[in-house]
């Protein structure tokens, strides 16, 4: 298997080659901009790696796996002006450095971008790839949706979270891998074999992150600690300890944004069993993502490059 890096650096020059019109500048220029910031392109990876499992080589597969990362980017765009974000990727967002209009009004531009890379495949693969993206774009803006609900919201079930970040994140690892599968032209059991991989892992990255936003080092996960704490926000942590019924959470949610409240948090989360719960439900996921490798290896595929990449994306420093 090459490494990331060399996936990447291709992916990369891929992006820089895009041939996107020069005018109007201010709708071009924010474009050109935000997909300069780089990022881990994780999407279009997962779409280069499950089609190289079927010998079918990334020229052929690089444009699914660019609408992805294009979606990807619009989807960005759009959220750091719903969230009010001043910076992506230690930049000034897009909203910011122009003003919101123009955000918008770009961030559609590089929808349509998304749509005119699927457009390459003019033959029986196009049907299945506008389907698959665009269940999955409707699915990406639900999530968004009810994640920006939950913030108004007194209770969140367990369940409702983990369908809101299903939706919100998951999905898209489950298209770009089922990308991989339908440009080498691969059965319907052998796509959803690879989406559903990428879904289930995409939940127990998910839980992992929320985890490692209270537990993790900070100079290794490159986050401050305890933010979502901080933002009394909803995360599976919290969710599992909302369900002991234990009434120190209320003054946890009323304790100032402060360090205090975040080492508060740790220590009320272990001791409730939140933390070894959440842990639990991130293997879960990640057990069920392999086992539909295995289902794969079953019949005859080699899967070694999908299988190091789960381990390489949950083996963060927890």
């Amino acid at each position: 298997m090459n490494g990331l890096s060399y996936y990447t650096a291709y992916l990369e020059n891929e992006i820089s080659s895009l041939k996107l019109a020069d005018e109007p500048h201010n709708l071009f220029d924010p474009l050109r901009y935000f997909l300069s910031l780089g990022g881990k392109r994780m999407r279009p990876i997962l779409t280069l790696l499950s089609s190289e499992i079927f010998n079918t080589p990334k020229e052929e597969s690089v444009c699914a796996a660019l609408s992805l990362e294009l979606f990807h980017n619009f989807s960005l765009i759009h959220d750091d002006i719903m969230d009010e974000a001043p910076v992506r990727r230690g930049k000034p967002t897009v909203h910011q450095k122009w003003n919101p209009s123009v955000a918008i009004l770009s961030g559609d531009a590089l929808y349509i971008a998304a749509y005119q890379q699927l457009a390459n495949y003019s033959d029986q693969r196009l049907p299945l790839l506008l389907q698959r993206f665009n269940e999955t774009a409707i699915e990406v803006c639900q999530g968004q949706q009810m994640d920006m609900d939950f913030e108004s919201l007194d209770t969140v079930s367990e369940a409702e979270y983990i369908e809101m970040i299903r939706l919100k994140t998951s999905v898209l690892l489950g298209c770009a891998l089922e990308f991989g599968a339908i440009v080498a032209n691969q059965e319907e059991e052998i796509r959803k074999n690879l989406y559903e991989f990428g879904v289930s892992l995409g939940i127990a990255f998910q839980i992992q992150d929320d985890f490692l936003d209270l537990y993790g080092d900070p100079e290794l996960f490159g986050k401050q600690v305890g933010g979502d704490v901080l933002s009394n926000k909803k995360t599976l942590l919290f969710l599992k300890a909302m369900q002991t019924g234990d009434k120190r959470l209320g003054k946890l949610i009323q304790m100032d944004a402060d360090a205090q409240k975040v080492v508060y948090a740790q220590n009320l989360f272990e001791e409730l069993g939140a933390k070894t719960a959440t842990l639990e439900a991130m293997k879960s996921y990640y057990d069920q993502a392999m086992e539909n490798l295995k289902q794969l290896e079953e019949k005859g595929l080699e899967t070694g490059t999908l299988h190091a990449l789960a381990q390489f994306l949950i083996n963060r420093k927890l």
